[in-house]
């Protein structure tokens, strides 16, 4: 303890730095016998030196100003306000933080980021799980309904004018887009149920579906409900014995059974097309190809049934005349085509991929129309 007033904090300058430092050195050179005088004098120049750049160092008000930097080098930095900037969220605003979450957070996807094709929703600043489209639908309240389109909706139509065409030529000529229809209505509905690759189910389907053809075609027209109704029942049972068979799990089992089932029993219906009267034929699937498409129109669902509706009855009409079914085209076509938006209702269930929509969602309006076709043109034509 020293009688000096207390001064306040200086850095050390010139002569004091040196002193201090001298005194320092001199313990070092008392510890070292060796050290002799010229390396004395050789350290308290080099000393003398130092402690001057020291002392401009850091006395920093006497240093010149820093130049600014390259913009380009900051210009990630964002501009300097005075406040910390407000993250910005793609919509909304920012979720809340979870307590007690220690994985890694995702990032906020920037406002304007390309939506994202895997059917996932944006990952959150909070963590939470990425759920589906139809997961998300249901949470929220709404329908898991995605119809078809237009480009399904133009294949539809497609096929149902080559039936219609077809049909006006001859059976075996019909029986080229029929066989089309059900390999698609087979390979649809296993898809539509979720069950992919699923080849021995859709093989035999398509398979009963063409036993179904060619027993029409040996038993003739009049005898079109026994050879359809004959080959489901054959069918039905062979099913359950290849199940019987089968190593998996109960419900895996009762699930292929049903889905195998249905879709050989769509496949074997649509062999109502073959069955039916031509005229008949002509006027209903003209009939659903004019109200798929209707139906694919950007209107109100609503509005579009409507629409759908009396264009099938307009077409019924038109076609009607042409093949001398008449006015009852009307209704025959306005029958098929309920028949045949009950399919694309189904095609347009729980979020569907884009390979349901280019099958089910193209067969399964004119299979589902089959039945009606083969029933209307027996009691109106």
């Amino acid at each position: 303890m020293t009688d000096q007033p207390y001064q306040p904090y200086q850095p050390y300058q010139g002569r004091q730095g040196q002193q201090g430092f001298q005194g320092y050195q001199g313990y070092d050179e008392g510890y070292d016998p060796h050290a002799g005088r010229q390396g004395y004098d050789e350290q308290q120049a080099q000393l003398q030196y130092t402690q001057q750049w020291q002392g401009q160092t850091w006395e920093t008000g006497v240093q010149p100003p820093v130049a600014a930097q390259d913009p380009a080098e900051t210009a990630y930095l964002p501009p300097q306000t005075g406040q910390a900037p407000a993250p910005a969220y793609a919509s909304g605003p920012p979720p809340e933080q979870p307590h007690g979450h220690h994985g890694p957070q995702s990032q906020a996807a920037p406002a304007g980021a390309p939506a994202d094709d895997s059917g996932y929703g944006p990952a959150t600043l909070a963590g939470n799980a990425r759920i589906t489209d139809a997961q998300r639908a249901r949470l929220e309240g709404r329908s898991p309904i995605i119809e078809p389109g237009m480009q399904p909706a133009a294949l539809t139509a497609l096929l149902g004018l080559l039936l219609s065409g077809t049909a006006a030529v001859g059976s075996y000529a019909l029986l080229v887009p029929l066989v089309v229809l059900q390999a698609v209505t087979a390979a649809g509905w296993f898809r539509l149920n979720g069950m992919w690759p699923a080849r021995q189910g859709i093989a035999l389907a398509f398979l009963g579906a063409l036993v179904s053809d060619a027993a029409l075609l040996v038993a003739g027209r009049e005898h079109a409900p026994a050879a359809i109704l004959g080959t489901l029942g054959v069918w039905v049972l062979l099913c359950l014995v290849l199940q019987l068979r089968s190593h998996a799990d109960p419900d895996e089992r009762m699930y292929g059974l049903m889905a195998t089932v249905a879709s050989s029993a769509l496949a074997v219906l649509a062999t109502g097309h073959l069955g039916a009267d031509p005229d008949a034929v002509t006027v209903g699937a003209a009939a659903v190809a004019v109200a798929i498409l209707a139906r694919a129109l950007p209107l109100p669902t609503p509005a579009s049934v409507v629409v759908a509706l009396l264009a099938a009855a307009g077409a019924g009409i038109a076609v009607g005349e042409m093949t001398g079914v008449g006015t009852s085209g009307a209704l025959l076509g306005a029958g098929a085509a309920v028949c045949a938006l009950i399919g694309h209702r189904v095609a347009s269930y729980d979020y569907p991929s884009r390979f349901v929509h280019f099958t089910a969602g193209v067969a399964l309006p004119l299979a589902a129309a089959a039945p009606a076709v083969y029933l209307l043109g027996r009691a109106l034509v």
